[in-house]
């Protein structure tokens, strides 16, 4: 589903809810946090709270009724998200779900205590936030992201999309191993196909991100792969401008760039991430420990392509790519 559909399907913004009514008397209310490092303006951001909110519901939960959302957004400023972070642990909800960008590094060293139920983690055993998936023990639980794997699968699509490249420029956040093991990957697959990698990275601004794709975008034949990051979320509006100014063929980890003129994306469905949060916020509530609840992997992916990108780079999108296609964008 769309966020515009699915957010009309909830009736309208999520800016708009109550989260913060007063609720009736009549029930014990429970609270929830959730950190997000994202903007509250962001329109994807409030398509995944829309999720969590409707996963909610049909738990039985009623904003204003029987429970309290307390949101904190941070947009990509890392201090204020630290800052958002201690506030929502001195308030001592119930439970605390992990949102976009880097919410567990930040979550903690602040409580071994209140539950955490992360939306998206990448890596959380080899971040040191779970044991294990089956078994994560402590007091954080959740859903993954995406697998390492990913990353060869964003290579190929590349290539399949546009078979004359020779040249690849890997957006990356180098914050944290998650970003050298994607790079390794890749890698991996492109030095026996000949391939040439150039790393972009995204830890200096918006002025130094153009610089730097600029500097790449002269190469001949030169194609792009933006991996997983909450650095390119926040800044997908600049890269997918670049990549059409530049007219670099690119593909994305998810599709929300794609739905603001990227050419290809594959990867998770990041809403449903935050639906089955949900779940585990409602059995969390209702007495499970978040240590025996195993960390799930995504259920979903989607392979979305828009055509009137690849029109304006000058390429035919093969039929069998598009028969495999999950949406296309006209």
């Amino acid at each position: 589903m769309r966020r515009r559909e699915f957010l009309h399907v909830l009736g309208g913004s999520a800016a708009a809810w109550p989260f913060l009514a007063q609720a009736q008397q009549s029930e014990h209310v429970r609270r929830v946090g959730l950190l997000m490092g994202l903007a509250s303006d962001d329109p994807d951001a409030q398509t995944f709270v829309a999720a969590l909110h409707q996963g909610l519901q049909e738990a039985g939960w009623m904003v204003g009724r029987n429970i309290r959302i307390d949101i904190r957004w941070s947009g990509d400023d890392y201090t204020r998200l630290r800052r958002d972070g201690a506030e929502l642990v001195a308030q001592k909800p119930d439970v605390i779900v992990a949102g976009y960008g880097p919410t567990l590094p930040i979550l903690q060293p602040l409580t071994r205590t209140i539950p955490v139920v992360f939306a998206q983690s990448v890596d959380p055993v080899g971040a040191g936030f779970a044991k294990s998936m089956a078994r994560p023990g402590g007091n954080m639980t959740g859903f993954t992201q995406f697998e390492y794997g990913l990353s060869a699968k964003w290579f190929e699509l590349l290539r399949e999309i546009a078979p004359q490249i020779t040249r690849v420029g890997v957006v990356r956040q180098l914050t944290g191993p998650v970003a050298y093991g994607q790079w390794a990957v890749i890698q991996t697959f492109a030095s026996p196909a000949g391939i040439e990698l150039e790393p972009i990275n995204l830890e200096r601004g918006e002025a130094e991100i153009e610089r730097a794709v600029s500097a790449f975008a002269p190469a001949e034949n030169a194609g792009m792969i933006v991996v997983v990051g909450a650095n390119a979320a926040v800044q997908r509006k600049l890269l997918v401008t670049l990549a059409t100014r530049h007219k670099l063929p690119a593909v994305y980890f998810n599709r929300m760039f794609v739905d603001i003129g990227g050419l290809m994306s594959y990867g998770p469905n990041l809403m449903d991430g935050y639906r089955r949060a949900a779940g585990y916020v409602d059995r969390i509530l209702k007495g499970e420990k978040p240590g025996n609840l195993p960390v799930q992997a995504p259920t979903k992916y989607q392979l979305v392509i828009n055509l009137k990108t690849a029109k304006a780079l000058g390429l035919t999108v093969p039929p069998a790519l598009l028969a495999r296609a999950d949406e296309v964008i006209e």
